[in-house]
């Protein structure tokens, strides 16, 4: 984060992105103690306040109190297992979460895409990496916050500062991955965006996992905003091409 901040030449996003890594706190629920351990002072030293919890029923019990900006979340963990885990978190919160494993399964990574989860990390990992992750993951709400006013169109109603997104007078839950693409259309909108152009515009996120999982992406934020008919009401498919938001550039 400290080289994010460094090569800003907005002097206010700096001051705001400073404000953003002290003020972030990293919630980490790893059974392994010793390398829970080392991910904490890690995240320590460089001026995240970071917890780090051994059980998944634990930290879930915990989560609302200490509410976390970001979690690190174990897929082998004992009683349930970081999947279950992630499906509990993504009942009642719309926190960020990088999954770690030490399986390199393919299909592993896109359940854990597919639950909601906003990035995947395979043991062995290199300290750094985690930290750059945590650090693009964040700094995509925070710049999104900076680059978009309110949106309004046919029914669907976003605040990019509160992250309330509203359809037909109701609140929608998104997760962090599905907002953050649902903004990237929004900026977009009106333009045929290949899967390249998600990709890109979607940086941190491990783009050969997410370049196979764009379509469940897609498909999951389609059905949240009711956009299954075959006529887009949103959301439209360019065959060949990509996708497109309707609405006015």
């Amino acid at each position: 984060m400290y080289e994010i901040v460094t090569k800003c030449n907005d002097w206010k996003l700096r001051i705001y992105l400073c404000y953003v890594v002290y003020m972030s706190k990293v919630m980490i629920i790893e059974d392994d103690i010793e390398l829970g351990g080392l991910v904490k002072s890690y995240l320590e030293k460089q001026s995240y306040e970071a917890m780090h919890i051994t059980d998944p029923i634990e930290g879930l019990m915990k989560l609302e109190n200490y509410d976390p900006s970001i979690i690190i979340l174990d897929v082998m963990l004992p009683g349930i297992d970081g999947f279950e885990t992630l499906k509990r978190i993504r009942d009642k919160f719309n926190v960020p979460v990088i999954m770690l494993t030490a399986r390199g399964d393919i299909e592993d990574k896109l359940k854990g895409l597919d639950l909601g989860a906003d990035d995947y990390l395979p043991k062995p990992f290199d300290p750094r990496e985690l930290n750059a992750r945590i650090s693009a993951i964040l700094r995509r709400n925070t710049v999104s916050d900076e680059k978009l006013d309110d949106f309004e169109f046919n029914g669907l109603k976003v605040n990019f500062n509160s992250f309330d997104v509203i359809l037909d007078n109701k609140n929608l839950s998104l997760t962090t991955a599905e907002f953050e693409l649902l903004s990237m259309f929004i900026e977009n909108r009106g333009k045929v965006l290949s899967r390249d152009d998600i990709m890109n515009n979607l940086q941190g996120i491990d783009s050969n996992v997410f370049s196979r999982s764009i379509d469940i992406n897609v498909s999951r934020l389609r059905q949240k905003l009711g956009d299954q008919s075959k006529e887009a009401r949103f959301i439209k498919t360019i065959w060949g091409k990509g996708y497109m938001f309707l609405g006015e550039a």
